[in-house]
């Protein structure tokens, strides 16, 4: 099943991240999709701040992971720059540390996602409009966004 919401400003889209935050869970993966300048990072910032995390949030695309100590852990990685999971960095291992996973061109790396995370593709629709996709895979996804969307 997949959910649908349009937000129409950065602080609705930050809104969204941190009613996602409210329902976190140890090793919850959110797997985000979108072209150039569509709100990945803006969604990431939602989180951590709902997660206490006070640092300023800019997206690892050369360092490709960023860790932050929060309520949980927030673990941020853009993976725009590897050319598939060949590139063997050790991605996997964040999955099971017991934080928040929020991965950035997911898409990248799709044949090592674990089978239960919530996708999330946002598409730009005007300035500062956005759709945004869930889609849950695994029941705590499903009832996750049966709670907050």
């Amino acid at each position: 099943m997949e959910y649908k919401i349009t937000t129409n400003s950065e602080y609705e889209t930050i809104e969204i991240a941190q009613n996602i935050e409210s329902e976190k869970f140890p090793n919850m993966v959110i797997c985000l999709n979108g072209e150039l300048g569509s709100g990945k990072t803006m969604f990431v910032k939602g989180i951590a701040n709902a997660l206490g995390i006070d640092e300023v949030i800019t997206s690892p695309t050369f360092n490709i992971i960023k860790e932050y100590d929060g309520e949980l852990p927030l673990y941020h990685l853009d993976v725009y720059r590897l050319d598939s999971a060949k590139d063997d960095i050790g991605i996997e291992e964040y999955f099971t540390k017991g934080g928040v996973v929020v991965i950035e061109w997911a898409d990248n790396i799709k044949d090592i996602l674990p089978e239960e995370r919530l996708d999330i593709k946002i598409k730009v629709l005007g300035e500062n409009k956005r759709s945004l996709v869930f889609t849950p895979y695994g029941q705590k996804y499903e009832e996750l966004c049966e709670a907050v969307l």
